[in-house]
């Protein structure tokens, strides 16, 4: 049997997985891959033999340290691990199991808490960006319980909340990578764009649904899928981000109008299993197409006044709310509200 290595497995957000010290994991990355893809049991449709949940939201990584940035306590390297794949990518961050790197932080003894809240400066080491979340921390230790709710997790919990600035072509180079709001792809308007999350965004008129479907009847949909995978490949150079082909993003999200009061209603494939949510980036990527004078969100997104705008994307299981502070046209800062859970803390045998 393998030798154990250390982790504490947390609930981030909507998503799951394993935090790990760097210290703690092989410096080599190829080594480092095969123990995560043992420690998930990939690739397989099921994860039988390992801590993976058989879905993309479930088969997360976490890599922490002490940070030697000025501006930042530690360092955040996010992986995603593929199910049925043997592909470990660190070409995406994840804003959801960020939620649980400031609780970890924490524990581990990296940052020090202070009664009442504690503030952990996040340097997201995929993107170089900067989030600060704050944690409970009554006594000095961290909280878990509390009143906050989320849509996608049940119950309630410590709040968390995260914001974000600088995030603007964190994977792209650029807020808009062609320097268009709107691109024609395979016959599609799509607005390719990065404020944390690479995503394309069209309308889901423009390929034939009502963006009402459910997350199972949209990955039974193979015309739909093919389509989308087709405008995904050719997007992918477009955003600087070369052969996507066996890359995590860009994210293909298709909008339409609110529903339930929001901003405006999504669904999104994570890039080909539909999120039963949004993820944390996505969802300001999206609430920034919403911003722009042009496209398929601004052409139908309800948008408040101000320049603070609570901008409410909505998704299969409920909304999540992006707070965006404006300076003239141009997003400054968003912040969104997480939870986390520690679920074990002990080892794991990759």
């Amino acid at each position: 049997m393998s030798e154990p290595v250390r982790c504490m497995w947390m609930r981030g957000g909507t998503s799951k997985g394993g935090y790990f010290l760097a210290g703690d994991l092989p410096a080599d990355q190829d080594e480092r891959d095969a123990l995560l893809l043992g420690v998930m049991g990939s690739p397989d449709p099921r994860q039988i033999d390992g801590m993976g949940g058989a879905n993309p939201l479930t088969s997360k990584v976490a890599v922490v340290k002490r940070s030697g940035r000025p501006d930042a306590d530690v360092d955040y390297l996010f992986l995603q691990v593929f199910v049925d794949k043997p592909t470990v990518t660190d070409a995406q961050n994840c804003g959801n199991i960020l939620a649980g790197v400031g609780p970890f932080a924490i524990e581990r003894g990296l940052v020090n808490a202070t009664d009442g809240e504690t503030s952990v400066r996040i340097h997201m080491e995929n993107t170089g960006q900067i989030a600060i979340a704050r944690v409970q921390t009554p006594g000095g230790t961290v909280r878990y319980d509390g009143e906050a709710r989320i849509d996608g997790v049940p119950g309630t919990a410590a709040p968390v909340p995260i914001t974000f600035a600088d995030t603007a072509g964190s994977s792209c180079g650029a807020l808009l990578p062609t320097g268009n709001p709107v691109d024609t792809i395979e016959g599609v308007a799509c607005t390719l764009i990065d404020n944390g999350m690479p995503c394309v965004v069209l309308a889901a008129s423009a390929l034939g649904i009502t963006g009402e479907e459910t997350p199972q009847a949209l990955e039974a949909n193979a015309e739909l899928r093919d389509k989308l995978e087709a405008i995904r490949l050719r997007a992918g150079p477009m955003m600087n981000l070369g052969d996507v082909a066996d890359k995590s993003v860009p994210k293909m999200t298709m909008v339409s109008r609110p529903r339930a009061g929001g901003a405006l209603s999504t669904r999104t494939l994570i890039p080909h299993r539909c999120h039963d949510a949004i993820g944390v980036l996505g969802a300001v990527s999206v609430a920034t197409a919403c911003l722009l004078p042009q496209g398929p969100a601004a052409g139908l997104a309800s948008i408040p006044e101000g320049d603070e705008k609570l901008i409410s994307v909505e998704h299969p299981t409920g909304e999540m709310s992006v707070i965006v502070t404006m300076a003239g046209n141009d997003v400054e800062t968003a912040a969104v509200l997480r939870t986390a859970r520690k679920l074990f803390d002990g080892q794991v045998f990759p």
